[in-house]
């Protein structure tokens, strides 16, 4: 095995045993769920009630910036459209190629169906593209992209992140679940 699929390997077995699995039988109630006032998440275009909104189409993703402090809860939509477009697809689209992903344009999913067939696509380029780096571009920075830390760095980045992100959206959903002390049960 290669070192870039070894560090491939490490997140794909996340992927896969933890994380993909949980996401199964995700439904919309649960994907928009807020579970505090305030919460930060993807909504209909002019319904955001915060600072700033982004996105093109008929859904945007609530935002400020500067970030405020403490910063707030976000829905399960707006974490995995965090992952899809900013821990993955600007590196998808700097490093391995195809269409430039930007916050500010992205077409946010407006379904939880929606959401998880984006995070797949993305999840796939990028797998698939950290697979196929040899040594020296991970030892290298980037030739393209704003990056300019060794590419190993970069993925074992992205790999935290998605990691870190994840285990949001896995309690998000753990809490939705329980809501009102019981369980509450996954529709498909």
């Amino acid at each position: 095995m290669t070192r870039s699929e070894r560090i491939a390997d490490q997140l794909d077995r996340y992927w896969h045993r933890n994380l993909r699995p949980r996401l199964h039988g995700l439904t919309d109630e649960e994907y928009f769920w807020e579970p505090v006032r305030d919460c930060w998440s993807i909504r209909p275009r002019g319904a955001s009630a915060a600072p700033m909104s982004a996105g093109s189409g008929e859904w945007a993703m609530d935002f400020a910036s500067p970030d405020p402090v403490p910063a707030p809860v976000t829905t399960i939509a707006w974490r995995l459209a965090h992952i899809v477009v900013s821990c993955l697809g600007y590196r998808v689209g700097w490093h391995f190629g195809g269409r430039d992903v930007d916050y500010r344009t992205f077409a946010y999913a407006g379904t939880a169906a929606e959401a998880l067939e984006q995070v797949d696509e993305m999840y796939g380029r990028w797998n698939a593209g950290v697979r196929e780096l040899s040594d020296v571009d991970l030892e290298n920075p980037p030739p393209a992209g704003p990056e300019r830390f060794p590419m190993e760095g970069i993925v074992l980045h992205v790999n935290r992140e998605l990691i870190h992100h994840g285990a949001e959206i896995s309690l998000l959903r753990d809490l939705y679940r329980w809501q009102d002390g019981g369980p509450v049960p996954h529709r498909t």
